[in-house]
């Protein structure tokens, strides 16, 4: 997995042989700048930028196939062990309003490499059948952190926000919530030159500036029903720009783009997960701490732990849970939630490229 964050490659070995997943070994490659830059740079238009996607779409694959070797060697598993990968690749545009999503990876390439079937291009079928081809985790989530009695709700805090809503009586429903890490990582890499506030030391220095607050709560996004996604099509620099007057500290700005991160995700769930008494975090924004704080302040109804206390890695929650899709496509098994995407039916997802 690699994601909205740009930070880096999630890789996991899950054996799927049991109803609770199993991690057998875990790494984490990060991109360089020049890599994190030149896939930015891919989320506009811009001069051959279909060749330099195809360019770094290669150069993915070369990664994620290293990554794929560094988790079997830290298992002492060989690759004709494996099943399959489920890669998910890196967006660089999903805009399921024009009935497309774009994930690059060239999954040929990593097949090729690793000797094992790869499976990818996990949302374009959803998208097909009049969905929004996000999110998917939800299935996961339904499938293995669901509880009888008590109502849940997975936040995951990428770069994008979303959340997984787990009635114990009810349908399982989720959607995007908002930003999560994207824009506050943007600015602190402008203001500080570092990739990320740790534990929102920063943002603890500033005030939440309401006037800020608001214009940036005023976008329509917030406010649409489910079935809803984004991702850097919307929330990116361009639009922060738009709501800045200019003059604002910048320690102000990311206090409420913390604000903005935290107020969105609870909205989300007064407003579409009555009820719910346990919340559980995943994603890097679980680390922040002042983050965590300001949710449980903003939702003190709720207990708010970290989803590691129910057995699932956080860090590698979207890792393990497109190992899940993948075997869910090799089985044959529909795995979306038309209820969570929007589609008109089930879909059996993904693009397989066997190995030899």
């Amino acid at each position: 997995m690699s994601g909205t964050s740009l930070d880096g490659i999630d890789a996991v070995l899950v054996d799927l042989s049991r109803p609770q997943p199993r991690q057998l070994a875990k790494h984490y490659l990060p991109f360089d700048d020049a890599l994190k830059n030149t896939l930015l740079a891919l989320h506009v238009p811009s001069h051959n930028e279909l060749h330099q996607a195809q360019i770094v779409g290669n150069q993915l694959a070369r990664l994620y196939a290293r990554s794929v070797a560094s988790v079997l060697s830290g298992a002492s598993i060989t690759a004709i062990q494996v099943s399959a990968i489920g890669c998910h690749g890196q967006t660089i545009r999903h805009c399921p309003e024009h009935g497309y999503t774009l994930q690059i990876g060239n999954a040929a390439l990593l097949a090729e490499l690793t000797g094992i079937s790869v499976i990818n291009d996990f949302r374009s079928r959803d998208i097909a059948a009049g969905g929004q081809g996000a999110p998917l985790v939800p299935a996961f989530h339904d499938h293995v952190l669901r509880h009888p009695d008590i109502h849940r709700v997975i936040v995951n805090i990428g770069g994008i926000s979303n959340l997984t809503n787990l009635p114990p009586r009810g349908t399982t429903s989720g959607f995007d919530c908002g930003p999560g890490n994207l824009l506050m990582d943007v600015w602190c890499m402008q203001h500080l030159g570092k990739s990320y506030d740790e534990n929102g030391v920063w943002a603890s220095t500033g005030k939440v500036l309401p006037a800020l607050l608001e214009r940036m709560l005023t976008e329509p996004f917030f406010k649409l029903p489910p079935p809803k996604s984004s991702g850097r099509d919307l929330f990116n620099m361009a639009w922060l720009h738009n709501r800045l007057q200019g003059d604002e500290n910048a320690a102000d700005v990311q206090a409420t783009l913390l604000e903005l991160t935290c107020r969105s995700i609870e909205l989300a769930i007064q407003f579409h997960c009555p009820g719910a008494k346990e919340i559980y975090l995943c994603g890097g924004g679980a680390h922040n701490r002042t983050l965590r704080n300001r949710l449980s302040a903003l939702l003190a109804d709720c207990s708010i732990l970290a989803t590691d206390s129910l057995g699932i890695d956080g860090d590698y929650m979207e890792a393990i849970a497109f190992a899940w899709l993948a075997q869910q496509t090799l089985h044959g098994k529909p795995a979306n939630l038309p209820q969570v995407t929007g589609a008109k039916h089930p879909c059996l997802l993904g693009a397989v490229y066997r190995s030899l």
